[in-house]
């Protein structure tokens, strides 16, 4: 889904998944570019959720971030420099829509704890779960309007609207704004926030919580929720492929690579 940060080092780029209990714990584990996705991250997040949705042992599943600093920055910007017209663009936004499904629609309820900040990719993968809890200090946003002049697939907008509501999703995307977790506390995103050593015994209480309560209506109402937000989804590849086809887009991801502020032209 949605992509802001890059990853510049060849360092460790791994989902680990560890079943104790009854829960799955998935971590994101490439903290020396802030936990920012490769596309073997996102693959390898796909293959597990595949993997727990065939798993009734598993009645809770728990995300997080390695390193105590970041959720998940966003996606791997490099990739995006070989990227040649808008085409490319549609098969990406296409292939993150794919990438994430699978976790959107565990049947089992899923906890994000996030440390620091869930961007871009962070964000998308923050909004499939059905529960976050924070540190206070969080911050939320997708500012590819500031980075890199791309867009957003229709249903990964759909999701974030659904969650967020239209006018957090407006400041986000159109002014690029990172939203503190406080306020995402009144709007209901957040659960709660707590000091970030409290956040892994935070996070398996309301796990044996939910472990206590019926599955099979737990499952029923995800899905329910899910079918709604995606039912009747337009069809927006022309507003996708003029994105990614841009020159904008492409100005925006060499500037980024280059660690310069892009310039845009509209064009």
């Amino acid at each position: 889904m949605a992509n802001t940060e890059a990853s510049k080092s060849p360092s460790l780029a791994e989902v680990h998944l560890e079943l104790r209990n009854g829960i799955a714990f998935i971590t994101f584990d490439h903290v020396a570019a802030r936990n920012a996705m490769t596309a073997g991250m996102y693959q390898s997040l796909k293959t597990i959720c595949q993997d727990l949705t065939k798993n009734s042992g598993v009645r809770a599943v728990i995300l997080r971030g390695a390193g105590g600093k970041s959720f998940v920055s966003g996606s791997d910007i490099a990739q995006f420099a070989s990227f040649q017209n808008g085409e490319d663009g549609i098969r990406y936004e296409e292939g993150i829509d794919d990438y994430l499904a699978p976790l959107a629609m565990l049947p089992m309820p899923s906890i994000a704890v996030i440390d620091g900040m869930a961007v871009g990719g962070g964000l998308a993968i923050a909004s499939c779960c059905d529960f976050r809890i924070s540190t206070p200090d969080a911050r939320f946003g997708v500012p590819i309007a500031k980075t890199l002049g791309n867009c957003l697939s229709a249903g990964n907008v759909a999701w974030l609207t659904a969650h967020l509501g239209i006018n957090i999703v407006k400041r986000m995307l159109l002014l690029a704004e990172l939203v503190s977790a406080p306020e995402l506390i009144k709007q209901g995103y957040l659960l709660a926030t707590y000091p970030a050593e409290d956040l892994e015994h935070e996070a398996n209480q309301l796990a044996e919580r939910l472990m206590r309560l019926a599955p099979i209506t737990q499952k029923s109402t995800k899905q329910t929720l899910a079918r709604l937000i995606k039912n009747n989804m337009p069809d927006c590849n022309d507003l996708i492929r003029e994105c990614y086809g841009s020159e904008d887009f492409k100005n925006g991801v060499a500037a980024f690579l280059d660690g310069k502020p892009p310039v845009w032209t509209g064009k």
